[in-house]
């Protein structure tokens, strides 16, 4: 395979000339790091596949909590059989409705009596093995505080306290009354 890059002289150079380019200027760890970045052969054809089975389910009622409850039963056997990690997005998919919506139950914003107990408790399992991949290691730690944040609500979250620092404001007034006062040579 040739590809569409050209040396001084103007003609193509193959894949393995335009590697052997890049790692005399970049280093070979670099390439390798990129390489790796792109995933493995096929790797995205199975993503696809695991999407198109949401794709390609039957609708459920979803105003009908067994349905929602039974659906995430079946999105949760699903990641388990083709070692998978859930998500919400996933799930999200497998129910056939939009992220915003279920913010809503999660939130009992809507479907508070029937749907919201159920959404908490599947985001929670979700966020379990969130935390479960991030300290095994299983997930780039820049893309689980991402999921941490986005996904779950947590924040970074720094104190700051504030002390004056003027030694005017640490006495009270009668202090500085008594201070000042008692300085004041007597006049005779």
């Amino acid at each position: 395979m040739k590809r569409k890059t050209e040396n001084g002289n103007g003609t193509e150079l193959s894949n393995e000339q335009v590697r052997e380019v890049v790692n005399k200027k970049r280093g070979a760890k670099w390439t390798q790091e990129l390489a790796a970045d792109s995933g493995e052969p096929g790797e995205n054809s199975r993503f696809m596949r695991y999407a198109l089975v949401a794709w390609n389910l039957p609708p459920i009622d979803i105003s009908d909590p067994k349905q929602v409850e039974h659906r995430i039963g079946e999105y949760f056997q699903h990641c388990a059989d083709n070692d998978r990690k859930p998500q919400i997005v996933g799930m999200c998919n497998w129910l056939g409705i939009q992220r915003s919506t279920l913010n809503t139950w999660l939130n009992g914003e809507y479907r508070t009596g029937t749907h919201s107990d159920i959404i908490k408790k599947a985001v929670s399992f979700i966020e379990e093995m969130w935390a479960d991949y991030m300290q095994a290691g299983k997930i780039n730690p820049a893309t689980g505080i991402f999921l941490a944040k986005n996904w779950y609500g947590y924040k970074d979250v720094a104190d700051v306290v504030v002390t004056p620092n003027n030694p005017y404001q640490t006495a009270s007034d009668d202090e500085l009354k008594d201070k000042y006062l008692t300085d004041i040579p007597d006049e005779e």
